[in-house]
């Protein structure tokens, strides 16, 4: 059919054209389309992050506002040194963490790390490694002390870069000890005490507490039932100066957010 044929009063007649989509529909469609692969994706992510939390207790938060990437490192229950655990107690591998701190710090994907703590203490060296690592980080760190952060839990909860506790969480400070008694032979002494001293360094290095002040909390005989040290509630840790502030989960992301601002020239 040619446009001679097609010409009717000096027009054309239209409906002799094939029949196309309009665009619009087109449009809309891609958009159902593109929704269903963002809902995809978030779906993949969120069973992903369950995986990760189910297996090492981390995930990374990324659905605030800001749309900063927090990574969350759990540090619960005995950390886990050169021996395995009972298995039926729950753990902080440090395998599995020092990797991660290292893949943390090498992202540029990673703005910020955000510490839980809910621990009894474990390991003496396994425990400083971490708290090493999480000190030595270049991206913005928070940690916050809930239920508990006894013995090596206390070199760890200050080793980022600010520090909160919840009123009702608790930090037991006591002298190193092996085996759960002290050493009578006076070299092991010395090397207890060269460890005790790594220890007292680093957090009076990571917070407003003294070496001398830590020492004579270790060695406080008045509190414990049948041992040495001292047990803080979440107000007496930030009256000491060993933890920098009393508050949630909402304070804690706050201050992270803060920090990343303020490292991003904001």
């Amino acid at each position: 059919m040619n446009r001679k044929q097609l010409e009717i009063d000096g027009g054309l007649n239209v409906e002799a054209f094939p029949k196309t989509r309009p665009v619009n529909g087109m449009a809309e469609d891609s958009n159902v389309m593109d929704k269903r692969e963002e809902q995809d994706e978030r779906q993949r992510k969120e069973e992903k992050d369950e995986e990760r939390i189910g297996e090492i207790g981390q995930v990374t938060l990324d659905g605030n506002e800001k749309e900063y990437r927090i990574h969350l490192l759990n540090i619960i229950g005995e950390i886990e040194g050169h021996e395995n655990s009972n298995a039926s107690q729950k753990t902080t591998k440090y395998e599995h963490v020092l990797p991660q701190l290292a893949m943390i710090e090498d992202s540029s994907e990673i703005d910020g790390v955000l510490i839980l703590l809910n621990t009894v203490g474990g390991d003496v060296e396994a425990g400083l490694a971490i708290a090493e690592m999480i000190a030595s980080l270049s991206k913005p760190t928070v940690s916050l002390v809930l239920g508990g952060g006894h013995s090596i839990g206390v070199p760890l909860a200050v080793s980022s870069d600010y520090s909160f506790i919840v009123p009702s969480a608790t930090m037991i400070i006591h002298p190193v000890r092996s085996g759960g008694m002290f050493i009578g032979v006076i070299q092991s002494y010395r090397n207890i005490e060269k460890i005790q001293d790594r220890i007292t360094a680093f957090v009076a290095k990571h917070s407003k507490m003294s070496q001398e002040r830590m020492e004579q909390l270790m060695l406080d005989t008045s509190q414990l039932v049948k041992d040495v040290g001292t047990m803080l509630d979440g107000e007496e840790a930030v009256k000491e100066g060993l933890i920098d502030e009393m508050g949630g989960i909402r304070d804690a992301m706050q201050k992270l957010y803060d920090m990343i601002d303020k490292k991003r020239g904001i």
